[in-house]
């Protein structure tokens, strides 16, 4: 019996392989170019964001091709004109080129349906690409090489599928101011509902939301500043404060909107994730973390800790401690948690410690940097959201007597200067002083203690650019042991002394 078996399944006939061809419409790409042919105003409908690519047919991708060229240069594209720049040989469906072109003019239909269709032939394409990309995943996934991880295949898959997103929507182009000024007013009102009044994301620090009206969305907001200074510590005062404030409503859709505070992404590419909550830790409980890394804590101490740690777990604040990412990578892990968590605010900690994604930019640092900076900006406009990035400064500020920081002192300062729509400088005057302390008993030694004692506990927060905004400084308290900002209390303010 087994052989018998054997010979009915090779006789038995394999059912038909099913082939499916890629979407597309070539009745509304015969369509849209008759129209352009009969109206090359139809054109400016569908110029914005269709490309001779995104049709299926290639005759018809040569002939919106030829039609867009005539047209941007302000000549007439009719079927007359076009023919010239065709091969008359060509057969298409049995007509010759002239007679096609004819045919498409003919059974054009109005202008008025132009749009429609461009988007038709743009949707189209873009299930093609998808199409394009989905099979080269299960391609390279099937056939990867040994040195091959699978998280790079992701980030590229991640990488090609935002490129499919971005290029050509045509949601873009010209609004009516009506629209803009409609955005202003409820910004303004979403101001006067938050919490201190402001406009953007309030950083916990009166008087420096009082000179930026919170952290904007869509900015790039440099913090620069020379080593010791406090930068990563202002970054996460900044963060946790954002954080800590974060109440949201459920909208109408199911989706978690943010009504006050903001969710976290904080890029840790120095610190890792243990050593950044043992800081914040620190911070909120005012023990020193050099006393929480020896345990030298009290049994006080420790229910504190317990109490911040309780808390920081509830916060939406996210940590990402992976080193050496490129600018690319670090996109890709915005977007993502932006699309399954939210996100209103995103930190990175520091740019010197980006790579760009291009080899020509790792030749040249100034242009990596460059790149970098020009897609921290550009990924900040994308998720509508500001963008917190330290950087380092220059030694040449050590070399000056005043060692406050300026916009020249910013390394590889011109893409930084020119990419950051806020520029802010740390600066503690204590920090110098300290590492100068004259032999004591001496005058010089009298007057060190006078100066001091007036830096003691004392930060500059200096903004060097802000777009919307005044520069200035801003005076703010600091306490180096647990590297904590505060509101400085003015003169004015304090009880009077007798």
């Amino acid at each position: 019996m087994a052989p018998q078996d054997s010979t009915v399944r090779k006789l038995t006939p394999e059912p038909a392989a099913t082939y499916r061809t890629a979407p597309h419409n070539i009745e509304a790409e015969q369509a849209l170019l008759g129209a352009i042919l009969v109206n090359n105003e139809a054109f400016y409908r569908v110029s914005d964001f269709l490309e001779a690519r995104h049709f299926f047919e290639p005759v018809h991708q040569k002939i919106f091709e030829i039609a867009s060229s005539l047209i941007r240069a302000g000549k007439v594209s009719s079927p007359v004109t076009l023919k010239t720049f065709l091969p008359a040989d060509v057969d298409i469906g049995g007509l010759t080129v002239s007679q096609y072109l004819a045919r498409l003019a003919a059974e054009a239909t109005t202008v008025i349906n132009a749009a429609d269709y461009g988007r038709t032939i743009y949707d189209l394409s873009t299930r093609r690409a998808l199409i394009v990309i989905g099979e080269d995943m299960v391609n390279e996934a099937y056939d990867a090489p040994v040195d091959s991880v699978p998280a790079k295949q992701i980030e590229e898959a991640e990488k090609k599928l935002y490129e499919v997103a971005e290029s050509g929507r045509y949601e873009g182009g010209f609004q009516r101011f009506a629209q803009a000024l409609t955005t202003a007013v409820d910004m303004a009102a979403n101001a006067y509902a938050r919490d201190g009044g402001l406009s953007g994301l309030a950083t916990g620090l009166k008087d420096l939301d009082s000179k930026m009206g919170g952290l904007q969305s869509s900015d790039l907001i440099i913090v620069a500043g020379r080593p010791g200074m406090g930068k990563t510590a202002l970054a996460t005062n900044l963060a946790y404060n954002v954080a800590r404030a974060w109440q949201g409503e459920v909208r109408p859709d199911g989706h978690m909107s943010t009504v006050n505070g903001g969710i976290v992404g904080f890029f840790s590419l120095e610190m890792s994730a243990e050593q950044l909550a043992t800081r914040i830790i620190a911070e909120q409980t005012g023990i020193p973390s050099s006393t929480i890394r020896r345990g030298g804590i009290t049994e006080s101490d420790f229910e504190k800790i317990k109490d911040v740690s309780i808390e920081l777990q509830s916060l939406p604040f996210y940590v990402d401690e992976t080193g050496g990412l490129s600018i690319a990578q670090l996109a890709a892990r915005a977007r993502r948690l932006k699309r399954q968590r939210g996100l209103d605010l995103v930190v990175v900690d520091y740019i010197q410690l980006l790579q760009g994604s291009s080899k020509r930019s790792s030749e040249n640092r100034v242009q990596e940097v460059t790149e970098i900076t020009t897609n921290l900006k550009a990924l900040a406009k994308e998720l509508n959201v500001p963008i917190i990035a330290l950087s380092q400064l220059s030694r040449q500020v050590e070399n000056r007597d005043d060692k406050r920081p300026q916009l020249s002192d910013l390394r590889e300062s011109g893409s930084i200067e020119q990419d950051a729509d806020v520029v802010m400088f740390v600066y503690r005057e204590e920090y110098y002083l300290n590492n100068k302390e004259p032999r004591p008993g001496t005058e010089e030694h009298t007057k060190w203690m006078v100066e001091m004692d007036a830096a003691h506990g004392k930060a500059e927060i200096i903004i060097g650019k802000q777009r919307h905004g005044p520069t200035g400084t801003v005076q703010v308290h600091f306490e180096a042991s647990v590297t904590r900002f505060g509101d400085l209390a003015q003169e004015s303010h304090l009880p009077e002394r007798y």
